[in-house]
């Protein structure tokens, strides 16, 4: 359900906006979208796994809240950074 610290340390290099970049909002919401593909999948096989559901709605509400601060603050980054996770909004 967690990702790994290898896959953590590569999203960390590829969205960080410069070196030792570990806490712009580019990094947490590509951190939290890898965490909440990984519970989708989880939820596929254990449906009645309510107490990480409940994680996984507060993950969403947490990427949610970073990407409308990002549009606030950037247009064009935001439109980059649902571009490169393949996010619908």
């Amino acid at each position: 359900m967690s990702i790994t610290p290898e896959r953590k340390a590569a999203l960390i290099t590829e969205y960080a906006t410069k070196p030792g970049d570990t806490g712009s909002p580019e990094v947490q919401i590509a951190i939290l979208t890898e965490r909440i593909v990984n519970l989708t999948e989880h939820f596929k096989t254990n449906k009645k796994d309510n107490h990480s559901r409940r994680g996984l709605l507060l993950m969403v509400n947490k990427r949610r809240s970073l990407l409308s601060y990002v549009q606030k603050k950037s247009e064009d980054r935001y439109q980059d950074l649902i571009k490169r996770l393949g996010l619908r909004r």
